[in-house]
């Protein structure tokens, strides 16, 4: 990820409490940790892409596309109930794709490109957007950095000219920069250095993902951010910040032959950079290890296990098992109808919460995760040895078809919503094409999902169960003091 899970301020008021917005979301889509709470915003996502009502070659959201002569690609999702758009910029770029030592860059950059440009005075664009009776907001992940306003259909050409501008002319002071770095050290330091279950999450991604860069938090190291100029700055804008290294999507009440002569009239001005940057990443992960992790501190309330396991994504060699790992997630750890809640929670009593989720949308790999929370007087140990139980009962004894159409139709039921709601459709369709993904598998992601059977659930299970890297941590109140 995530960030809007995983989702900053400048100098006022107004600005700490967007940022705060922002970074709240991020948490909940960065690729940290998945407490019960973000489990459910992830699957929620993650769902929305899977089903739509049953027809031939059925499609999501019947949205059009098309690309502009500097190689910036447009997408249109149509939906004319209220006059209102949601206009999101995609970057192809995320904290994966840092220099060596330089981590945080990305999400920095997301705090400074609201400094403003020769058009736009610094601290003034939320302003500018608010006066027009819209909102805005920006995440960053490991995969890719977006921007988005929500605003009437009347001003949508007004916010898509504001973010061609700041897409090549941003102004960024040595006051500035320091300033803005200052609040991402104070973030870092108020929402993870003092939070025990981020700690324990930062310390588990290094675990499990080794070489990769996906070990990197979104906000940086600590050390690292403290020596990140402005200089690194200005030379990650400029190397990343491009039409063709970008993906424009509007989504509400507007059609593609409508917004194509606005496209052309803002973002069309924008010259090309001379390349598309290639994202170099690591491809081949060291042997597959298993670890736990124990963390106990005084701040800690309520215990907690969780299990992150790196699991095919769209974009592997295994890609085929993208739809049938998520229907395996839904299966397995999905709801109240679950395997891992019904017996965790309503027959053993050995947990209040159980679930599981898969991220497969990613440049590189993907997560699969579990967790559970301790029942009153049950420990961590317990829960997770209760969910190594029932996995070790489903590789045994297979899944049912009947499972297999139950987890598919509460898919289905989930994700009904999906052409109701613009902004969801954006998220949708720009996660998918700025990790390399296509409108046309985004469309058609539903005959993926109903043609999965219970041989491909198997099949998905044994690769995410049977010899992937795996980490484990455990979160639990230090009584000690």
């Amino acid at each position: 990820m995530h960030h809007d899970v995983p989702i900053r301020p400048t100098r006022s008021r107004a600005r700490a409490v967007a940022v705060a917005r922002r970074e709240a979301e991020a948490q909940a889509r960065a690729r940290l940790w998945l407490t019960g709470g973000a489990v459910l915003l992830a699957l929620t996502l993650l769902a929305l892409v899977l089903f739509a009502p049953a027809t031939a070659r059925a499609q999501m959201f019947n949205a059009e596309t098309f690309t502009l002569d500097n190689g910036l690609q447009v997408v249109v999702v149509p939906n004319h109930r209220v006059p209102v758009v949601t206009h999101m910029v995609w970057y192809k770029v995320g904290a994966a794709d840092e220099p060596a030592g330089k981590s945080g860059i990305a999400h920095l950059l997301e705090h400074l490109m609201f400094k403003g440009t020769d058009k736009i005075e610094p601290g003034t664009f939320s302003k500018i957007v608010a006066r027009n009776g819209g909102r805005d907001n920006a995440f960053t992940s490991s995969d890719f950095t977006g921007y988005y306003q929500n605003i009437a259909r009347d001003r949508l050409e007004t916010v898509m000219a504001m973010e061609a501008d700041r897409m090549v002319n941003l102004r960024l002071t040595e006051d500035d920069f320091q300033t803005e770095r200052a609040v991402v050290t104070e973030e870092r330091l108020s929402r993870t250095e003092n939070e025990p279950a981020a700690l324990l999450g930062e310390r588990m991604d290094q675990a499990l993902w080794s070489v990769h860069p996906y070990k990197n938090p979104i906000i940086g190291w600590a050390h690292e951010l403290a020596a990140l100029t402005r200089a690194d700055a200005l030379a990650f804008y400029h190397r990343y910040y491009a039409p063709n290294n970008a993906v424009v999507v509007v989504a509400g009440d507007i059609t593609a032959d409508e917004l194509r002569p606005m496209a052309e009239r803002t973002y069309g001005q924008v010259p090309a950079a001379p390349d598309t940057p290639e994202r170099h990443r690591v491809r081949d992960l060291p042997p597959p290890v298993d670890i736990t992790m124990t963390m106990s501190n005084p701040r800690v309330a309520q215990a907690s296990w969780w299990r992150h396991i790196i699991a095919p994504s769209a974009n592997t060699e295994h890609a085929e098992l993208y739809a049938p790992l998520q229907v395996l997630a839904e299966l397995l750890g999905g709801g109240p109808v679950s395997r891992l809640y019904d017996r965790l929670v309503v027959e053993d009593g050995v947990a209040v919460s159980a679930g599981a989720g898969y991220s497969g949308r990613a440049v590189d790999y993907g997560t699969f995760s579990l967790y559970a929370t301790p029942a009153a007087g049950r420990t961590p140990t317990e829960v997770g040895a209760a969910i190594d139980a029932e996995i070790a009962r489903l590789l045994a004894d297979g899944v049912t078809e009947a499972e297999v159409a139950g987890a598919k139709t509460r898919l289905k039921a989930s994700v009904v919503y999906a052409r109701d709601n613009p902004f969801g459709a954006a998220r949708i369709l720009g996660t998918a094409l700025a990790t390399g993904g296509t409108v046309d598998d985004v469309e058609h992601w539903p005959e993926a999902i109903a043609a999965v059977t219970p041989d491909d659930v198997m099949a998905a299970a044994r690769a995410v169960f049977q010899g992937a890297s795996a980490a484990t941590a455990i979160l639990q109140p230090d009584t000690t003091s």
